[in-house]
């Protein structure tokens, strides 16, 4: 299937609008399951667990397995079935909070291994689920000013190489996996008027507290298991029904249009309780913010490409539909845009 930019098929070369175009998936061979999990810690309460997370399975990285293998194995599917000229992408944005080292960029080691050429910009950014988001604003921008056409956007995340096998609250919940976005210019506006927030003094909520030369902040509360990753889940979901109503009433205000003009509320794929909760404060219907996480997990930067992908192969999502994508959590970090979708299939 060969996949050609926006401005050739339309004629105009002008550069004016990012648009999402194709995204693929990927995702790690190793699957647990509740019932695998079941076998393993009989007295843990699964069937409660799983009601309030929505989550049945998630994929978990090989021990040789790292953040770069599943982003450059997305990429490849993503290239590959959409025949897209590598020697056409002149941007990678990758976002993850779990690189394969500190230096050299992550990003660098995948151009090299895409095999793109060596005019394309490479550049990492840590941000965790609001990254998606944040990455788009990068790429508007990068589109809008004319320094890119065609950007790969990759998100890929470990967490769970970080996670004791007997902390109940981590390990039931994150699923590693990447996304891999085509992200290129079109003729017609795609996002609009782009929100963040950001409140430090909520960075000790999530956190990795063995990790990097500075010596870690403490949790805010006694850490239980031997995780070198923490969260406090309870004041997260406080944070987030707090933090997100006001802001998607802030895009409807600057896009000038109401919640009925909304087909879809796309939010970062925390947990099933968390997500209902955000409807109910927002006020829309469920069916209004998808829910499908139940055979992923949380996979932190790659929950809304993936939402996306799942729900244009499901006819859910069509061309033309206008949407708010909102992301948010570890940092204290949110963010939000309008999206329209362009994507033809």
């Amino acid at each position: 299937m060969k996949h050609r930019p926006h401005n050739q098929t339309s004629g105009n070369l002008s550069v004016q609008y990012a648009s999402i175009g194709p995204i693929a998936l990927h995702f790690p061979e190793k699957v647990e399951s509740i019932d695998t999990l079941r076998d393993e810690f009989p007295r843990w309460n699964l069937d409660l667990i799983q009601e309030k997370t929505g989550i049945y399975q998630r994929h978990i990285a090989a021990d040789d397995e790292y953040a770069s293998d599943l982003g450059v194995a997305a990429a490849e599917k993503l290239l590959e079935k959409f025949d897209i000229d590598r020697n056409s992408i002149d941007f990678l944005l990758f976002c993850t909070q779990t690189p394969d080292c500190p230096l050299p960029t992550t990003s660098c080691l995948m151009q090299q291994r895409l095999g793109l050429p060596t005019s394309c910009g490479a550049l990492d950014f840590n941000l965790g689920c609001s990254g998606y988001v944040y990455g788009l604003a990068m790429a508007d921008g990068l589109i809008k000013s004319g320094a890119a056409k065609r950007i790969l956007f990759i998100t890929a995340e470990t967490y769970t190489k970080y996670i004791d096998r007997n902390d109940r609250s981590l390990r039931t919940i994150f699923g590693d996996g990447a996304a891999a976005s085509l992200i290129e210019a079109s003729d017609e506006p795609g996002f609009q008027h782009f929100k963040f927030g950001t409140d430090g003094t909520g960075a000790d909520m999530l956190l990795l507290t063995k990790s990097g030369p500075r010596q870690p902040m403490p949790p805010r509360n006694r850490h239980r298991w031997d995780s070198d990753l923490y969260m406090d889940g309870p004041s997260l979901i406080s944070f987030t029904v707090d933090a997100i109503p006001g802001l998607v009433d802030e895009l409807l205000a600057s896009s000038g249009i109401t919640k009925a003009d909304i087909d879809y509320f796309l939010m970062h794929q925390a947990t099933h309780k968390m997500l209902s909760e955000l409807a109910a404060r927002i006020d829309v219907p469920q069916a209004q913010v998808p829910i499908r996480l139940s055979h992923v997990g949380n996979t932190v930067s790659s929950t809304l490409p993936i939402l996306i992908h799942q729900m244009r192969e499901s006819g859910d999502l069509k061309a033309g539909m206008q949407n708010l994508l909102v992301g948010f959590g570890v940092g204290l970090s949110w963010a939000g845009c309008y999206w329209k979708e362009t994507f033809q299939g």
